[in-house]
């Protein structure tokens, strides 16, 4: 079975009961664990791969100065730049491991996960090393040997992390997308469209535009799909902003961070446009300011009324 026809198996049976009612009805108490239990899988996964993203920082960072097939010689003009550090991970790793070990299951992408957990753990203390290494300038006193050592353990620790980082994303993609659209048909059911309601509807046309964003398997940007999920987006956001205009109690700081996020994908789509489409001719912090205004965006709304 392929990865979406089991992910979307393993979902099935929660999506008839959840079609939206006109009243208000609560949802039968075994339907709801069984949500929350997908939800709690989904919010692990994410805080997962939302934390860790900082190695895929800290290698672009370090290939931004070395020659990988050469390795570091000290003579790098822009050796100084090193590594970034990471970030304590732990709880996230925790969370995640036991997320992949409970019902619902989903085997393949909670086997995903496992394995990038795994390459994670064997890639992170050599990035660690390696930063302090190159923030201390050892290679000045021992003539890059520990450098070079460090070398030949990075670069086939990193291959293999990237590897199961881009697998793992792509299948969080099918997965995170079809457990907030239970969870949007759930809210609606329950509560109406309201103000969580209306969040996370904004939550979901934001991350299909997410979703189309450049990285390094794909820098090059389908921009008639990202243009198009940008002016649906927006749409979005409009509807989102009359309900918060008409209820002005609701929202609290999160208000204007949904306008906020559009109006960074758009300026960043003029810049595409301009390069038809291709990533790699811009200069700059490329997606990284906004990655970390949706980020915010999503960590924000757990707090959203």
């Amino acid at each position: 079975m392929t990865t979406r026809r089991f992910v979307l198996a393993t979902l099935a049976a929660l999506a008839a009961p959840l079609a939206p009612a006109r009243a208000q009805t609560p949802l039968p108490s075994d339907k709801r664990a069984e949500l929350n239990a997908l939800i709690a899988k989904n919010n692990a996964y994410i805080g997962l791969l939302n934390r860790t993203q900082r190695a895929n920082q800290s290698w672009d960072r370090y290939t931004s100065w070395v020659n990988l097939q050469q390795g570091p010689t000290g003579r790098e003009r822009y050796i100084t730049y090193g590594l970034y550090s990471l970030y304590d991970v732990r709880s996230e790793i925790q969370k995640a491991l036991d997320a992949a070990g409970k019902a619902p299951k989903v085997d393949e992408l909670d086997r995903a996960i496992e394995r990038f957990v795994g390459a994670y753990e064997a890639l992170a203390p050599l990035i660690d090393r390696a930063e302090r290494y190159y923030e201390r300038k050892d290679y000045k006193s021992d003539n890059m040997a520990e450098g070079r050592e460090l070398h030949a353990k990075l670069v086939p620790a990193a291959r293999e992390f990237l590897k199961e980082d881009a697998n793992a994303r792509q299948l969080m993609k099918l997965f995170a997308g079809r457990v907030a659209e239970l969870e949007l048909a759930a809210l609606e059911m329950e509560e109406g469209r309201k103000a969580r309601w209306q969040m996370k509807r904004v939550q979901m046309a934001a991350r299909k535009a997410m979703n189309l964003l450049p990285n390094r398997e794909n820098p090059v940007v389908d921009m008639p799909a990202f243009s198009l999920a940008i002016a649906d987006y927006g749409k979005v956001v409009r509807e989102f902003d009359d309900y918060m205009r008409a209820n002005p109690d609701s929202g609290g700081s999160m208000r204007d961070r949904p306008g906020s996020l559009l109006g960074k994908l758009r300026e960043y789509e003029e810049e595409l446009q301009r390069v038809r489409g291709d990533a790699r001719r811009l200069r700059g912090q490329g997606t990284t300011w906004i990655v970390n205004e949706y980020n915010m965006m999503i960590s924000m709304s757990q707090m959203f009324r």
